[in-house]
């Protein structure tokens, strides 16, 4: 595959998982940069993600969302071919409040590839990513679902649980 074919791939992956994340998608997000291990997304200042009416500061479960979500997008933008993934681990520090009316970028980089897990470092910030909101370190699982085709896990429509039945014994 040709680079220009992975960046397509990589832009092709950011929006999917922006407009495909319901959450991602009620926040806002959008990726505004993605290629080499690297993502940066923004979630645009809305009033209803204030977290304290008072202050006027978004709420930390957004920042936690945007920097879990730049974070996975940063681990397919450092792999070659797509595959499943899922956060095994995020800690997050958070080091100030996000100034009020701004909007909240996410700069990733998944710095580390091995066969089955991928680490992160991300931060948020406004401006300036060296003046940080908050800062992460995640893990992903590579292949999360084991080789098998997307939505191969999911259950048949109409169906309320996993078929059980033990069809080669007769059950």
């Amino acid at each position: 595959m040709s680079e220009t074919d992975i960046g397509e791939q990589h832009r092709l992956i950011a929006k999917a998982m922006n407009e495909g994340s319901p959450q991602a998608k009620a926040l806002g997000f959008s990726t505004l940069e993605i290629g080499d291990g690297v993502a940066i997304l923004k979630a645009p200042y809305r009033t209803e993600l204030v977290g304290d009416p008072e202050t006027g500061v978004i709420a930390g479960g957004v920042v936690t969302t945007l920097l879990d979500h730049a974070s996975g997008q940063a681990v397919h933008a450092a792999m070659s071919h797509w595959t499943s993934i899922a956060t095994l681990d995020l800690r997050i520090d958070y080091m100030r409040p996000a100034e009020p009316g701004k909007d909240i970028l996410a700069r990733a980089h998944c710095y580390k590839l091995t066969r089955s897990v991928a680490f992160v470092r991300a931060v948020a910030y406004e401006t300036d990513p060296e003046n940080p909101i908050a800062a992460a370190q995640a893990a992903f699982m590579l292949d999360s679902s084991a080789g098998k085709k997307a939505g191969a896990n999911l259950r048949p429509p109409g169906s309320s649980k996993p078929d059980t039945t033990n069809k080669e014994g007769g059950q």
